[in-house]
């Protein structure tokens, strides 16, 4: 049988791996830090009537520059943005892919800090891109005496800043964006995917964008819009950021089916974030009582929590797995991490984990 070494790929490829998470039917998945709430069934009516609306002229090709979705977009985002500083395309995997494309590329370097996000090595390595990582300081925060070295160190063309970070939900502080965009040479991507679940009150990075031509903050509609499977990921930068996204983009990327529904969750924007405050309830409520099993919570941001303290994260992984409980062993060491979802699968993972804990084969570092 022929194999991937029998076939003339690129020779950075050889060897990788592509992304994934495991896929196991179980009662309780929180292991892809997805929105577990249904979407609204009212919602849901309005999108599909909008969706059959665009069926009909699916003979067409759609708005190769989606204007209605982006003029929506400007609107939830709001901080004065118009249509010309907003881009989408499907999920911010491929928003963070055009950066690339356009940015990067061979002969040039893209910066991370690690642990951070693993399809930022991923993008860079598929668009030709060095990536290089930097360390972080204690407990993974970031401050920007430590990003500017790196910064300086590296002088990337492009640099990634998970905010809040991924896999670790470490908040990132506006200094610290500041800093870099400032300190930088090419281009600075804050990506807030997991911003709608930050502390209310928490200023985001659209607010640094005016007077920085270079700096790109990048959004997804999967997370808090419980949208994960429509793939619909955007940005807002400078408008000439935007003309240099045009020149990698496919033509009509985004289909006419895809810009409907967008559309539609966008119209309810207030209902479909109703649920970000019980998620966020059911992530405090998490760090809780993982502290109180004698695990260490880090601090996060997002809808998830990394925890340390465990003494063999792949037999407490398994124990879980075998009880119906799916979260994800992201390679950190004696971490694991848990998405929250609803608070009947709160209660499940933290009544498994306790069972779990107390088990002599399975003993937990304290």
């Amino acid at each position: 049988m022929t194999s991937l070494e029998d076939l003339p790929i690129r020779d950075d490829l050889r060897g990788r791996t592509p992304y994934g998470a495991p896929q196991q039917a179980v009662p309780v998945a929180l292991n892809v830090n997805e929105n577990t709430h249904p979407i609204p069934e009212d919602v849901a009516h309005d999108i599909v009537a909008r969706v059959a609306a665009a069926i009909l002229h699916l003979n067409r090709y759609p708005d190769r520059e989606f204007s209605e979705l982006r003029g929506a977009l400007a609107r939830y985002l709001g901080h004065g943005l118009g249509i010309d500083r907003i881009w989408a395309a499907n999920g911010s995997n491929e928003v963070l892919q055009h950066i690339l494309q356009a940015f990067g590329g061979p002969g040039r370097a893209a910066l991370g800090f690690a642990p951070t996000y693993s399809m930022y090595g991923l993008l860079a390595s598929g668009t030709g891109t060095a990536w290089v990582t930097a360390g972080r300081d204690d407990d993974f925060e970031l401050g920007p005496e430590t990003a500017v070295a790196a910064v300086r160190e590296h002088d990337p063309d492009v640099v990634l800043l998970c905010a809040p970070n991924n896999p670790t939900g470490t908040p990132l502080s506006l200094e610290t964006i500041s800093a870099v965009a400032d300190a930088a040479r090419g281009i600075v991507v804050v990506d807030e995917a997991y911003f709608e679940f930050a502390d209310p009150g928490t200023p985001s990075a659209l607010t640094l964008l005016e007077g920085r031509p270079r700096l790109i903050v990048s959004r997804t509609m999967s997370k808090a819009f419980a949208f994960a499977g429509a793939r619909v990921g955007y940005l807002a930068a400078d408008p000439v950021v935007i003309d240099a996204l045009r020149l990698v983009r496919l033509p009509y990327h985004l289909s006419a089916l895809t810009q409907a529904a967008a559309l539609g969750a966008l119209a309810h924007a207030d209902e479909m974030l109703a649920m970000v405050d019980e998620i966020r309830a059911q992530r405090d409520r998490i760090s809780t009582e993982l502290a109180n099993l004698g695990f260490r919570p880090y601090r996060s941001g997002s809808n998830f929590v990394l925890f340390g303290g465990v003494d063999d994260p792949a037999a407490v992984f398994e124990a879980l797995l075998e009880r119906g409980i799916l979260i994800r062993d992201v390679g950190l060491p004696g971490c694991l991490r848990v998405t929250a979802g609803t608070e009947a699968e709160t209660t499940a993972f933290l009544e498994a984990l306790a069972a779990v804990a107390s088990s002599a084969e399975n003993r937990i570092a304290t």
